[in-house]
């Protein structure tokens, strides 16, 4: 889910980054009415995110450009599948290539790695869900990839509801004063979550009538104590130090949804080439 103006203005960024004064390479080794056929290949397994903004950025930068693609966000995908075919004038395919590829690879690669963690997870009710680490300028995009491997997004900002921390805690004085700030100001429809590290700050935050309530960095043992605490009054966010070999068990505590930057911060580049057709 993003908006196409918004991207095209991010295109716009990337191109200009990359290019400069020009593509001194293409200016000098390719003529104008030069055409060339290209296809944009996975040369490893994946599930597909950023497609059509890679498409776009060919034909941002080269209008007479002819883009076919030939998979949709979400799709998985074995080595050598064909993503799209690009043909027109040469220059501009070989000067918008790098910036194509960098998008979707990146997009892909935290789709990819989303999809490993929902199947960690698969045989249970939690869902996974981002956060905002996430690359300045990229979240809008790296939060679409995230939804297309199969997870579900976080706030987008932070004027997307309220999250008390320790901090905010600290500050207010404790959780329920901080909750009643909150709500007194709080536009209607708008959720409040509270991040609680112990037991006895969960049933302060029921008390003092949280949306949700985060459970962050607990043991297994406290989070299943929580679960049955709170007994589906609220939904639970489990969060702090998930990893793929420790997020099956922590599903399985009961909690609702689990929260994790792995998938954006640190997810391993996948392989994706632009050859000759």
């Amino acid at each position: 889910m993003y908006d196409s103006f918004a991207v095209e203005r991010l295109i716009d960024l990337w191109l200009l980054e990359d290019i400069g004064y020009c593509d001194l390479t293409a200016q000098t080794m390719i003529e104008p009415e030069e055409v060339g056929a290209f296809a944009m290949n996975a040369r490893q397994p994946m599930t597909i995110a950023g497609i059509e903004i890679a498409a776009a950025v060919f034909r941002r930068y080269e209008p007479r450009l002819a883009v076919d693609v030939k998979v949709k966000d979400g799709d998985v995908v074995e080595k050598g599948a064909i993503l799209l075919t690009v043909t027109g004038p040469a220059r501009g395919i070989l000067t918008g290539e790098r910036t194509a590829l960098n998008i979707v690879q990146h997009m892909s690669a935290i789709a990819t790695e989303t999809a490993r963690y929902v199947a960690m997870i698969s045989h249970t009710k939690a869902r996974l869900i981002d956060t905002r680490k996430t690359t300045p300028g990229l979240r809008m995009i790296e939060k679409h990839a995230v939804t297309c491997g199969g997870g579900l997004n976080h706030r987008l900002g932070l004027d997307n509801g309220v999250m008390i921390k320790d901090n905010h805690i600290a500050v207010c004085g404790g959780i329920a004063p901080a909750v009643g700030r909150a709500k007194t100001k709080l536009p209607t429809l708008t959720k409040i979550e509270v991040e609680c590290d112990r037991l006895e700050q969960v049933s302060e935050a029921l008390a003092a009538g949280a949306d949700v309530i985060m459970l962050d960095n607990m043991s297994c043992e406290d989070m299943t104590r929580a679960v049955a605490m709170v007994a589906g009054r609220v939904p639970l966010e489990a969060s702090g130090g998930i990893r793929l070999d420790t997020i099956k068990a922590i599903a399985e505590t009961g909690v609702d949804y689990i929260s994790t930057s792995k998938i954006t911060q640190a997810a391993p580049a996948v392989d994706i080439g632009l050859d000759e057709a």
